[in-house]
């Protein structure tokens, strides 16, 4: 296939109505929660003692609104971890919270969090893990593949719309240990019979995983990839393997160039919509433990990922793991809520609206500016000089992910044009941030595109972006 046929082949791909929805949502949570909060692990060893499990301040309402506090729109609950408790009363097992003094054996904690985002406008979601360290069908093929579809069924069908189901495919039993191979394509047909809305997460074909734990974003990212990448065998090999403690901080460098005309031209594969979440925690480790109490990262830390992921054509899953109470700690709740502020501040520093647009023509009815293949610039133009530190760039990715270059310039005191920023891909959106430069004129510049696209951009008023 020649490349023009491949770039073509690249232009034409689209996403699903559910991988729109999920990447409109932009940011949300993780919470995990469960039995590893009571015994201080990050992965538990499996048979522990329900009794041991039993939250006396639990607030699902306060967990929900400290995510929203930060402007996340959706929570992904860890319903069932490593050590195979699970937070609602499963019918196949009977390691739950029905084992466990909580709610004195009736309480249900996916039902109270489900709940919990509904009263909020929060999307809900799932993550199930496949590697279960208590049940004694483990290992068995059919057998597990059997028990572990009966809960993924529980789960799928008694807690209202699913956003998300996320999977991964951790094992840590070692060379002597179980070995399951799991059966993705059954799991993946069973969410999409009961929750056809749902993207299926990391170890599934509608999103995929950054390729690190710590919030580490790549120059570029591209939807557009090799259909290959979506082999849940090889996300699962390069998934946590043993529970020491510097997983979640480790960053992995490889792979940095996916979907590029060099990338996408050295294979023959499909070419699918596939795009990418940065999942990362507020912690060094994914369970609460106290102490790290005083590592909880900083809204400035936060705000700099939120920016790379978000504003960098990723979706950002952020880690919040409540305390052994049941409750979002203090700490926590600072920093969500001062990034919350960082964030619509970001926004709040748009002065595009009062900008006069030049070519005449150059926006459609909703807007939009329109891009052709070979490209397009827009100026935008204020009355008065302004001091701005940074544009955001966003693509209407319905119409696939077409930008491969973009510039942005300025015109100084003698009427001449200075790039101060230049960026590869857009995709949903690319905030792009430089040294504050004061100017009364901005030019955007797409100088290179896979096919014709819609833009929307913004202007950042230097002081106000953050």
């Amino acid at each position: 296939m020649s490349s023009l046929s491949r770039i073509a082949e690249a232009s034409s791909v689209r996403p699903t109505p559910r991988q729109l929805a999920w990447q409109q949502l932009e940011f949300y949570g993780f919470i995990h929660f469960g039995m590893n909060t009571m015994t201080d692990r990050e992965w538990g060893l499996g048979h522990e003692d329900p009794a041991l499990f039993d939250p006396a301040q639990l607030d699902a309402d306060q967990w929900v609104e400290s995510l929203a506090s930060a402007g996340m729109r959706g929570l992904i609950l860890t319903c069932k971890h490593h050590d195979g408790y699970c937070l609602w009363p499963s019918a196949v097992t009977r390691h739950s919270v029905a084992s466990s003094p909580w709610r004195v054996g009736g309480g249900d904690l996916v039902a109270e969090v489900s709940a919990a985002c509904a009263r909020r406008g929060m999307k809900f979601g799932v993550y199930l893990s496949p590697w279960d360290r208590t049940e004694p069908a483990y290992g068995t093929g059919v057998g597990y593949d059997d028990f572990f579809v009966a809960q993924l069924r529980e789960l799928l069908s008694g807690y209202g719309p699913i956003f998300s189901v996320w999977f991964d495919g951790a094992n840590g039993e070692g060379a002597t240990g179980r070995k399951q191979y799991y059966d993705w394509d059954r799991y993946f047909a069973v969410v999409r019979e009961l929750q056809p809305d749902a993207v299926i997460s990391v170890c599934g074909p509608d999103v995929r995983w950054c390729g690190n734990e710590a919030g580490h974003t790549r120059p570029n990212e591209w939807s557009v990839v090799p259909a290959s990448l979506r082999d849940a065998e090889r996300t699962a090999s390069n998934s946590q393997q043993v529970d020491d403690g510097r997983f979640s901080r480790l960053v992995r460098s490889d792979e940095q160039d996916l979907g590029s005309r060099a990338a996408i031209g050295a294979s023959s594969d499909q070419l699918v919509w596939y795009p990418a979440e940065v999942n990362t925690s507020i912690r060094p480790g994914w369970f609460h433990h106290a102490r790290e109490d005083a590592e909880v990262r900083s809204a400035d830390e936060l705000f700099d990922i939120y920016r790379a992921s978000v504003g960098g054509n990723a979706t950002f899953l952020l880690n919040v793991p409540p305390d052994r109470a049941g409750l979002v700690s203090a700490a926590d709740r600072l920093v969500l809520s001062q990034l919350g502020k960082r964030i619509t501040g970001l926004y709040d520093a748009d002065i595009a609206p009062a900008a006069t647009v030049s070519p005449a023509g150059a926006l459609d009815q909703e807007g939009a500016w329109i891009v052709d293949s070979t490209g397009a610039s827009l100026v935008l133009s204020w009355p008065e000089p302004r001091r701005i530190a940074g544009v955001i760039v966003d693509e209407d990715i319905a119409l696939g992910q077409q930008v491969e270059r973009l510039q942005v310039e300025v015109r100084t005191s003698g009427d001449r044009w200075l790039p101060v920023a230049e960026c590869g891909s857009v995709g949903y959106r690319r905030i792009i941030s430089f040294p504050a430069v004061e100017t009364d004129v901005v030019r955007l510049s797409v100088t290179a595109a896979r096919g014709p696209a819609r833009l929307r951009s913004r202007v950042l008023q230097a002081g106000e972006a953050g």
